[in-house]
């Protein structure tokens, strides 16, 4: 792996732990009454997005890795361009149902990455 796209991963890896953070002890509704925190976890779903991006772009192995990195990516370009058609119910569900199964895929490839150096 690069050194670029290890930096990238751990930029990832931050957000995605910021993400869990944020929405810790939280159920939906929660999460749809409070703007800050919707803001702040779409803002770490873009972060997510583009790092991986970016990480891709210089370790071209890691679309094979991640099979989910273009969803993630298109999440990303979703929150951005379209930030007026956001469905917090889909958001929610991926950081219920997605965001931690990348966390752990995350974890690991910088663990492995780690192991190798």
């Amino acid at each position: 792996m690069t050194p670029e796209a290890r930096k990238r991963l751990l930029d990832a890896a931050e957000a995605c732990a910021a993400i869990a953070e944020f929405t810790q002890g939280k159920d939906f509704a929660a999460y749809e009454r409070d703007r800050i925190l919707r803001s702040a976890v779409e803002r770490q779903f873009e972060i997510v997005g583009e790092a991986l991006g970016r990480a891709g772009e210089s370790d071209e192995s890691l679309e094979r890795l991640i099979p989910e990195l273009p969803r993630i990516v298109a999440l990303r370009n979703r929150i951005i361009h379209g930030y007026d058609s956001v469905d917090d119910e889909i958001v929610w569900d991926i950081v219920q149902n997605k965001q931690p199964a990348s966390e752990i895929q995350l974890s690991k490839l910088l663990s492995d990455e780690g192991a190798r150096e």
